[in-house]
């Protein structure tokens, strides 16, 4: 299995995605690169965007949108790129097209690669419980593409101690996670990624790695592989009426 995992798909002042062009390049191999735009609405700036940042970095990509038949097109590419925007439109999207199983069965026997960058890292967790995104449409369920074993958070931030913001810092956040979900949680900086290879798996860049009983920080990268053997678990909280996995 091939996988790369970005936080974010642009640094402040860089082209999209240029802070990963060489690892894109790497993973990518010589493929055509299938481009999956749904997260956004405007699918075709999106494409357009998107192609002329791999074009940069010598890659060539098509858009699923603009195949005849986009879940077709997606389940028969050798790579695929899961572009960012908003996590639930993604994943509506993927399951109304009926391409969840399928792809995740197509990325986990290798036959197909997996890029993703925000919205897109998030679809590769087992669920999308630790996106930031709001709702803005109703998936019929929150399951994605499990290619992972364990949560990610996006884009995370530290609470600045000198803010006068008195809403819930993202640390608080996942910490709310983890008092309903025994899963792992995988906070990535921007500027962040995730890469696996096989059952190899290694963050370049900051990170911090919340379970129910501690948080680390790594700020230049760690090999996280022993997560590769998590069994992730859910609804196991102590609320009066949780629900419990068997």
């Amino acid at each position: 299995m091939e996988l790369l995992l970005l936080s974010n798909s642009t640094n402040h002042g860089e082209r999209m995605y240029a802070h990963a062009a060489e690892t894109f390049a790497q993973v990518a191999a010589g493929s055509t690169v299938t481009f999956i735009p749904y997260a956004l609405a405007a699918w075709d700036d999106y494409a357009y965007r998107a192609e002329a940042a791999f074009r940069s970095f010598g890659v060539e990509l098509v858009s699923a949108h603009r195949a005849p038949d986009p879940a077709r097109a997606i389940l028969e590419a050798e790579v695929v790129m899961m572009g960012g925007g908003n996590t639930f439109r993604l994943l509506d999207t993927l399951a109304g097209l009926d391409v969840l199983p399928g792809l995740g069965h197509r990325v986990r026997t290798g036959e197909t690669r997996y890029l993703g960058a925000s919205a897109g890292t998030n679809v590769a967790c087992p669920t999308i419980r630790t996106t930031n995104d709001m709702p803005i449409c109703q998936p019929v369920s929150f399951d994605a593409l499990g290619l992972i074993p364990f949560q990610i958070n996006l884009h995370y931030v530290d609470r600045d101690p000198a803010s006068t913001f008195m809403g819930e810092s993202r640390e608080e956040r996942i910490t709310e996670f983890l008092e309903e979900n025994p899963c792992p949680v995988l906070a990535l900086y921007e500027g962040s990624w995730l890469r696996v290879s096989g059952r190899t798996a290694t963050v370049t860049g900051r990170s911090r790695l919340f379970q129910r009983s501690s948080a680390e920080a790594f700020d230049d990268g760690v090999d996280i592989s022993h997560l590769m053997d998590l069994i992730p678990r859910f609804d196991r909280g102590t609320r009066p009426y949780a629900r419990a996995e068997p």
